[in-house]
């Protein structure tokens, strides 16, 4: 079957991975409320769900045969992962207030869930002609499913268990699209002149490379995600927004991530990575640093809509640039679970900052992390165009 039937699979599937990260804010905050959680054990949570989704990635792919399976067994890997996922969020959805440890549980089973669905997608789309169209599409429509929970969700009512529950039900309305992997992985590659999942293995090309790009992205993503989830306390207590505005502000910056995706989509790599990488991590710091200061509204809007802007441009990038580096896609599974492991930190990271230090000094901190890894990130970028590459194949 062509790349082009298998794109709409590895686009839900990707969504479906990464769709618990987005609403980070929202199920941090939540459950500050309902269970009366102090900050830090609720970061603490929210860290223990996105670890769990890193390991599972790391997991994978420690198995020699994950990023070549046939195509049966991806299906059924991807199916299993979903299934993980919604009865993971559903118990946590389920789970009644006080009842801390089932809760606990329902988020470490449906992190795996999450984790397993995305490193089965990220394995499909290195496999693709194009992966980081693919990629762009991907986060383009996590973007928006989670764009459209955080206008609606405060509109539903409180408590806890909602944003769960869309969760699990986003990852039951996915499900039925993993049967697209049936067609996917042994076909595909051949037709798209990459080498096919049953060829040798051998070992991982771009050592180097592929190792900086993971260590620093993983520091890449525990910054943001740092701020990010502790975003809610900082638009609740210090920006003076009531939840509704809130979800608007966070719609708003979803929104504005969407033509972030779109440019990158369009542009693809016109500019190469290099550019995009290091140029947009930059932006990237100095949003930090103005949301972490903000005192008002309009601050605060600002930093979260423009930094959301750019930050999806960029990952779109490093996930692209993460697919080319190993055809098999081992690189792309091991960077995105670097990239998970980094997420899972950053909410324990932004809630230990935050109460030690507050939220300016966090958001310095933060952008400080950011600017150091801008400089090695661009470096790789540079050294693995498609030309460099292809000069040292």
């Amino acid at each position: 079957m062509p790349a082009r039937a298998v794109t709409p699979s590895l686009t839900m599937l990707f969504s479906a991975g990464y769709l618990a990260p987005y609403l980070l804010p929202t199920l941090v905050g939540r459950l500050t409320a309902d269970y009366r959680l102090a900050p830090t054990p609720a970061g603490a949570v929210g860290s223990a769900l996105l670890l769990a989704s890193a390991a599972a990635g790391l997991t994978l792919t420690s198995r020699e045969s994950a990023a070549r399976e046939p195509a049966g067994r991806a299906a059924r890997t991807a199916r299993a992962g979903l299934a993980l996922l919604i009865a993971g969020f559903g118990l946590a959805a389920a789970a009644p207030v006080g009842s801390l440890p089932l809760l606990v549980l329902g988020c470490l089973l449906g992190g795996a869930g999450s984790g397993t669905v995305a490193a089965v997608a990220a394995v499909g789309i290195a496999g693709q002609r194009d992966p980081h169209r693919i990629s762009v599409r991907g986060l383009l429509l996590a973007s928006s499913v989670a764009g459209a929970m955080y206008l609606t969700l405060p509109h539903l009512g409180g408590g806890h268990w909602l944003p769960f529950a869309c969760i699990a039900a986003w990852g039951a309305f996915v499900l039925p699209w993993a049967g697209g992997l049936t067609d996917a992985a042994g076909t595909t590659a051949d037709r798209t002149g990459r080498a096919a999942p049953s060829a040798g293995f051998g070992p991982l090309p771009a050592r180097a490379a592929g190792w900086t790009l993971a260590c620093c992205i993983l520091f890449w993503s525990m910054a943001q995600n740092a701020l990010w989830g502790v975003s809610g306390r900082i638009g609740l207590h210090r920006a003076g927004l009531a939840e509704a505005p809130l979800g608007v502000v966070f719609a708003l910056a979803l929104a504005a991530g969407l033509l972030g995706i779109a440019a990158a989509g369009s542009l693809g790599d016109r500019f190469g990575r290099a550019l995009p990488i290091g140029a947009g991590t930059v932006v990237i710091a100095v949003c930090v640093v103005v949301s972490g200061a903000a005192r008002s509204a309009a601050p605060f809007a600002l930093g979260e809509i423009a930094w959301n802007a750019v930050y999806p441009f960029v990952l779109s990038h490093l996930f692209g640039l993460a697919a080319r580096l190993d055809r098999h896609g081992r690189w792309a599974v091991l960077i995105g679970s670097a990239t998970a492991l980094g997420v899972a930190c950053g909410p324990i990271t932004g809630t230990l900052l935050s109460v030690g230090a507050g939220f300016p000094v966090m958001g310095v901190v933060l952008g400080a992390v950011l600017l150091l890894v801008a400089l090695p990130l661009a470096v790789v970028a540079r050294g693995t165009e498609p030309r460099a590459l292809r000069s040292t194949s």
